[in-house]
């Protein structure tokens, strides 16, 4: 178990969550993107087998990248690396900037894939917390929770999947077969961590209504993962989220996550993010006495 690299990690992450600005300085994930762009251009066909090829390829790259750097036995610098998994700080910026912005439209728009033209307010605080809720899971619980059991290789493979299901996962004409392996893939990979982040939100919130129900409403959801984490927030702030909403100008009829109101206003994001120092707290002393502990 990883517990001191992860503890590294998610602390260089909460303090220097900003490494994207260093102009010299690319993230891994703008790399495995542009990997799979160049795949996609060069050999797509829509067929599963040349999906699964392209997850193949860039796992085994990603594989040897990691596995190579781990030979360099430095826990602060493997920590390092290790924290640009983690996107903790960026998520909570990026989901408050959307109701501080002056054009909240356009900033939920750079988040959401769903349309944004003829949203309302409350349409986008409610695209805000969903993306915030379903985004713990993806972007904080489960790089974690693959860094803890196998380090750096585990934390990189992990957001190769989830790189891959956010570029080529969706059920449309195009990706329909070529991303089917990579989606499948995502959702095994995060069968574990959506379920613990829910769990983590009914406990951050002290909500036995969302530890009770979150998975009679998560179950809904198209997802086998996204759901959970979704309806654990509405149930612990009291809202309901989900509901029509369009996706490529055409509005997809999907149930409601929660029992609360349908009315979402700026002080329900802001609850849903103020989870953000509970959840520092918790997994910065879990983390501490896990590898005082084991050392």
């Amino acid at each position: 178990m990883y517990f001191s690299l992860a503890l590294i990690a998610y602390i260089i992450d909460y303090f220097f969550a900003e490494f994207e600005k260093i102009k010299y300085l690319k993230h891994p994930i703008i790399y495995m993107g542009n990997y799979i762009k160049w795949f996609e251009n060069r050999f797509y066909l829509d067929n599963i087998f040349r999906g699964f090829i392209l997850t193949l390829s860039l796992l085994c790259i990603v594989f040897i990248i990691t596995f190579t750097l781990t030979y360099v036995d430095n826990i602060f610098f493997q920590g390092f690396l290790c924290s640009f998994a983690i996107s903790s700080n960026m998520l909570y910026k990026s989901v408050q900037n959307v109701i501080q912005s002056d054009n909240p439209k356009y900033a939920i728009s750079m988040l959401v894939s769903r349309d944004t033209k003829d949203m309302n307010d409350s349409d986008i605080n409610k695209a805000a917390i969903e993306t915030y809720a379903e985004n713990l899971s993806d972007g904080v619980i489960a790089p974690l929770f693959y860094m803890i059991c196998f380090g750096l290789v585990g934390a990189f493979i992990y957001k190769a999947i989830n790189t891959l299901d956010s570029m080529v996962g969706y059920r449309n004409k195009r990706y329909e077969k070529f991303g089917k392996f990579s989606a499948k893939l995502d959702d095994v990979a995060n069968f574990l961590p959506a379920r613990i982040t829910a769990l983590l939100i009914a406990l951050l919130f002290f909500s036995k209504k969302a530890f009770l129900q979150f998975q009679k409403y998560g179950k809904k959801h198209e997802s086998l993962n996204a759901g959970l984490p979704i309806s654990a927030m509405a149930l612990a702030i009291n809202i309901k989220l989900g509901g029509p909403t369009s996706y490529f100008g055409r509005v997809k009829q999907k149930p409601y996550f929660g029992d609360g109101k349908k009315e979402i206003k700026k002080e329900d994001v802001k609850k849903a993010l103020s989870i953000k120092p509970k959840l520092d707290i918790f997994i910065i002393t879990i983390l501490s006495i896990l590898t005082i502990s084991f050392y």
